[in-house]
């Protein structure tokens, strides 16, 4: 599995003025990259990154988005990476989130909100809660602790 970034929205630019353009070539190019890696029996992995917090020039921004582009690529060997704190800070909803977009699902990364600190430490989301939904789901891959330490990094393992 490879992540498979979207890219920014060039600085100075408006958003809207250049989206569809932006959607096709992504389209484009995320079609040439699936065709190449299904040649190594390889999934490709689109992650929506927050545009409010972590990055204001990224394209691609929620599941939803992931999703509408996914269907329009139509590879099988494209999935959607998604990172619960990204989602969280977009769109929270993430019960319902992970049961719409579950099929589409190839990974899941976790980090506390706010602050993307280790999954135990306070904040917005129920991790216990969540991991039940997961299994419920039938969710048996990986899921990745991407999230910044709040002091020395043994102590949040």
């Amino acid at each position: 599995r490879i992540h498979v970034m979207a890219g920014r929205v060039p600085l100075g630019t408006d958003r809207a003025a250049v989206a569809a353009e932006m959607e096709t070539t992504f389209i484009e190019n995320l079609r040439y990259t699936a065709d190449l890696l299904s040649q190594e029996d390889m999934i490709g992995l689109l992650e929506p990154i927050n545009n409010r917090i972590t990055d204001p020039h990224y394209y691609l921004n929620t599941p939803h988005q992931a999703a509408a582009i996914l269907e329009k690529v139509g590879r099988p060997n494209l999935k959607l990476q998604l990172d619960l704190f990204h989602c969280q800070i977009m769109d929270g909803n993430l019960s319902h989130n992970l049961e719409t977009y579950f099929p589409l699902i190839g990974h899941i990364q976790i980090a506390q909100v706010p602050g993307r600190h280790e999954p135990d430490s306070p904040g917005e989301l129920n991790f216990p809660y969540i991991f039940e939904l997961l299994e419920s789901l039938g969710y048996t891959g990986y899921v990745g602790c991407k999230y910044a330490p709040k002091g020395e990094w043994p102590a949040g393992l």
